[in-house]
């Protein structure tokens, strides 16, 4: 076992832990090991949708600086989680940093998964001396283990719609609350495009602490609307990190593709989309295409597939369901019974069938199931996915 396998175990082994809410174990931890760097320059992107695609922007247009990226999940390898001068980091640095966090954090505060990565980012940033990082939230924003960033410079809100209900609240406002945590008293904000009814709650926020607030809005254009909404969000952020001396490339930032994200491979279109407001928008794209698709179906238990089922198959033309390698993937047959399709017996075997309907295919429902077949696609190594 080489030792980037050991971490993977050793790491994978703290998904136990599960989700658990709440900035003290984080602070605790952070505080033992003399983390953040006091000199890092923080950029916090929260939302619904667009938020990795808006934080993939913002760091490609601050490439004159040392700039490092948080995101997550991964789609292939662990290290594309923390990204430093628009690399991954290598496994060795990823072995080094978890090494050296969990020693000093030996009969501290026992972080989950997601705590201990955020951890893990901070310390590799300090040792590349990074100067501005763009962190995205793993889920919400108020009680995110990223959210211990007390001072950024800004922060950015992306779409706001229903996902992770059990977690962050089964209404707008409730959801949208929980993103508004990230922002910060006199610390300027940027906010897309979004349902009145959560941007509502995101100004009142922003009102109450003192937030200068920003709304971007989408330019007329040829793409996509939910693409459009990213880009003039991240733009407004580059305006916003302009006036405050850092140097910046918008056109840079505006050509960044995120990976997985209405992505073209072959005949395949992969599409991250997870989600009823996800889906939806890829049913506008797919709408206005004219030509119909076989879709490439799966979903996580907890998510509202029905409905994203049915944003999604008046423009396709047939379906074939398949499960990502989670326990948290839905079994096909409850697809199925939902709308008529066939069941694959694996991801890859599911790319065979929709093949045989000599139609170009589209990819959605689940960012796991997109990212296993973006692999076999493209022959990439990978590591085991983790839905945390």
């Amino acid at each position: 076992m080489s030792a980037y396998e050991r971490a993977l175990r050793e790491l994978y082994a703290l998904s136990a832990r599960g989700i658990e809410p709440g900035l003290e174990r984080v602070h605790a931890a952070l505080a033992r090991l003399e983390l953040p760097d006091e000199r890092l320059r923080v950029v916090h992107v929260a939302g619904t949708n667009g938020k990795g695609s808006v934080t993939a922007m913002v760091a490609a247009g601050l490439g004159a600086h040392r700039t490092g990226r948080f995101t997550s999940p991964h789609l292939h390898r662990l290290t594309e989680r923390v990204t430093i001068e628009g690399a991954p980091v290598t496994d060795a640095e990823l072995v080094e940093a978890w090494d050296w966090v969990k020693a000093r954090l030996a009969g501290g505060p026992r972080l989950t998964f997601f705590e201990t990565m955020t951890a893990i980012a901070f310390e590799l940033f300090r040792r590349r001396e990074v100067d501005v990082a763009v962190l995205e939230t793993g889920l919400g924003g108020r009680l995110d283990a990223t959210n211990v960033i007390e001072a950024p410079v800004g922060c950015a809100i992306t779409r706001v719609g229903l996902d992770h209900v059990s977690w962050l609240g089964d209404d707008l406002a409730s959801i949208a609350r929980e993103k508004a945590g990230i922002l910060k008293p006199g610390r300027w904000a940027v906010i897309g495009e979004m349902p009145e009814e959560a941007a509502a709650v995101i100004a009142a926020r922003a009102s109450e602490i003192g937030a200068p607030l920003e709304r971007a809005l989408a330019e007329p254009g040829e793409a996509p609307a939910h693409v459009r909404e990213n880009r003039a969000i991240a733009s407004a952020v580059l305006r916003r990190l302009r006036a405050e001396g850092f140097v910046v490339d918008e056109a840079r930032a505006l050509a960044t593709r995120w990976p997985g994200r209405l992505e073209e491979i072959d005949d395949v279109l992969l599409d991250a989309a997870h989600n009823e407001d996800g889906c939806r928008a890829l049913a506008r794209v797919l709408e206005a295409e004219g030509e119909a698709r076989t879709l490439i179906f799966g979903a996580m238990k907890d998510k509202a597939w029905p409905a994203m089922l049915d944003a999604l198959t008046p423009f396709v033309s047939d379906i074939v369901y398949a499960q990502a390698g989670l326990s948290r993937a839905e079994e096909p047959a409850r697809f199925a019974e939902h709308r008529p399709g066939l069941i694959a017996a694996s991801p890859v075997d599911a790319l065979e069938l929709a093949r045989a309907e000599g139609r170009p295919i589209v990819v959605a429902g689940s960012i796991f199931l997109m990212a296993e077949l973006r692999a076999a696609l493209l022959g990439l190594e990978v590591d085991p996915p983790i839905a945390l």
